[in-house]
């Protein structure tokens, strides 16, 4: 199992339009692919950015959609609204279950680091170890590591709101379950996004 995180930067007010029209082609029997959840974003960059998470059988198959949307003239169905898009390939950590979509969550965080060289096995390592603590808190959606482009993992978050996200925060590093042993070390650059599910998004 593969996940497929996208990021669209869609052209000034046309979200709405767009949205309708990517919830038709993510949907769509043509489309290879799991749609696990869409977001726009509200913290970090946030003008017309939509993230789109995505969940495949294996690399043949996310390979043939990558190169169907990339061969496209109108890719993901929204070409009209778009400035331009990236697309992340990514595996699960391997102790992490499978997304699960449902009710969750009015905000998430998407935590994206940079690693360190040879920080890929440390950081898991230390995952493993504080993650059941730390989900006790409240759950995770998932963790998982680039397979392209820079050395990185992704951690994507449910939380019922902002203030929630802090207190959770602030009581995991209290008790000294987060973050992980091994973890800070080994970033060498680090991103968060906080985004808001869309109606059709799986996830909630």
């Amino acid at each position: 199992m593969l996940y497929e995180l996208s990021q669209l930067a869609l052209k000034l007010y046309t979200v709405p339009k767009a949205l309708s029209s990517l919830e038709a082609y993510t949907t769509s029997t043509g489309t290879s692919g799991k749609l696990l959840g869409c977001w726009e974003t509200e913290h970090g960059v946030i003008v017309g950015r939509v993230l789109l998470l995505r969940e495949f059988e294996d690399a043949d198959t996310l390979a043939r959609e990558r190169q169907r949307i990339l061969s496209s003239s109108d890719p993901f169905g929204v070409g009209e609204h778009l400035e331009s898009f990236r697309i992340e390939s990514h595996a699960p950590f391997p102790f992490v279950p499978p997304v699960q979509t449902g009710r969750f969550g009015d905000v998430y965080e998407f935590r994206t680091y940079e690693l360190k060289v040879g920080g890929l096995l440390p950081t898991m390592a230390g995952w493993e170890a504080a993650l059941p603590e730390r989900t006790k808190l409240f759950p995770l959606t998932t963790a998982m590591y680039g397979l392209d482009g820079v050395p990185r993992i992704t951690h994507i978050w449910p939380f019922p709101d902002l203030n929630e996200r802090l207190a959770i925060r602030r009581e995991s590093y209290r008790r000294g379950i987060w973050p992980p042993e091994n973890g800070p070390e080994n970033i060498a650059h680090a991103t968060s996004t906080i985004a808001i599910p869309t109606a059709f998004s799986p996830l909630h």
